[in-house]
């Protein structure tokens, strides 16, 4: 399953970690999903991946 949020689309990000040296190692920052039962359009109750953005600014109907 991708991490993926079901409402805004965010997903992991990836880049650079960086040594004092200044090394380069790839890395990903994670996106903050939290697994959120919600009541969709015809009102039926699924558990979906939510980013916390889209919950603290109310683009979701909670169960």
């Amino acid at each position: 399953m991708a991490r993926v949020c079901a409402v805004s689309g965010k997903k992991n990000m990836s880049g650079n970690n960086r040594s004092h040296a200044m090394n380069a190692s790839r890395r990903q920052w994670k996106a903050n999903l939290q697994k959120v039962r919600v009541v969709d359009e015809e009102g039926n109750i699924t558990r979906v991946l939510v980013s916390t953005r889209a919950l603290r600014s109310g683009l979701v109907k909670r169960a």
